[in-house]
């Protein structure tokens, strides 16, 4: 492997400039081009560990994310590879399984690798990234954010969402709607929550507690929740869903018990089912982004 002492000397320059050049510092575009092509003829590579010493940074970004199960993250974590790579970075993938323990270990390890930056789909309100903001390491939220950290953040209007979703229901003619939705203390759970609260109120329905259902925004997470709303004396005769894997699980309890959701295309995730119940033949499942 060839030193930067070889490209040196090959592009008639000093060491001090290869490093600058290297380095993207300013160098005259004469110098700068007998060193880059000096660098080529050697296959010269430039030491990652050695530029992130100087630097105090690494071309590393990590995406912290709370379920890579999850479609929805893992186009996220497409894109945002895409767009990393393109700009030199590389990222590093850090599932939390939504445990604000291992989110921790993971901001950490961002730390302690001197990390370019860190993009947080935030385990839940309480997520920590005082000691990255201390440290004046760039943090971005997606899709959801830390309480009480002053961060850029990429979200959704999760309110507007579940409002939408709700009121859809309603002009199709419920008025016992019930919501499935995420932890209780995840943004984005209680904002489509709130929503859902909202489009009820607007309409002079009644906003029953019995019908609100936290989950794990998962599979799992939307078969429990489904199967407690239909041991109601009085089930729903819609569902809002506030993600699609639980979709996917309300969709499998109704289809076990041979319930029929109504077919239609909702603007968000959400199944219906009419008054009167229908069998149902086979199974069924849905799947939305979000």
């Amino acid at each position: 492997m060839s030193t930067i002492y070889e490209v040196a000397r090959l592009a008639g320059v000093s060491p001090a400039t290869v490093s600058r050049v290297m380095n993207g510092m300013n160098v005259s575009p004469e110098r700068s081009k007998r060193v880059r092509e000096a660098a080529e003829a050697l296959s010269f590579r430039p030491s990652r560990t050695a530029r992130t010493l100087r630097r105090q940074n690494s071309e590393v970004i990590a995406l912290v994310i709370p379920d890579i199960e999850n479609p929805f993250f893992t186009s996220l974590a497409r894109g945002v590879e895409d767009v990393a790579q393109a700009a030199g970075y590389s990222v590093v993938l850090c599932n939390t399984d939504e445990d604000h323990d291992k989110e921790a270990r993971y901001l950490d390890i961002a730390i302690g690798a001197n990390m370019a930056g860190v993009i947080l789909a935030a385990a839940g309100d309480h997520s920590d990234v005082s000691e990255l903001i201390e440290r004046g390491r760039p943090v971005v939220a997606v899709d959801r954010g830390p309480h009480g950290f002053d961060i850029d953040a990429v979200t959704v209007d999760n309110r507007a969402g579940g409002r939408s979703a709700t009121k859809a229901l309603l002009e199709a003619g419920h008025r016992r709607i019930a919501c499935i939705t995420g932890p209780q203390d995840v943004e984005t759970a209680t904002g489509r929550a709130d929503g859902w609260a909202d489009a009820l109120t607007a309409a002079g329905a009644p906003v029953d507690p019995s019908l609100l259902r936290y989950a794990n925004f998962r599979v799992d997470g939307g078969e429990q929740a489904m199967a407690k709303l239909l041991e109601l004396p009085e089930p729903p005769d819609a569902v809002f869903v506030a993600n699609n894997l639980m979709s996917v699980g309300a969709l499998q309890v109704l289809a076990e018990r041979g319930i029929l959701p109504r077919a239609r295309a909702w603007p968000s995730s959400a199944t219906s089912r009419s008054s009167r119940w229908s069998p149902c033949p086979s199974r069924s499942s849905t799947s939305r982004q979000g």
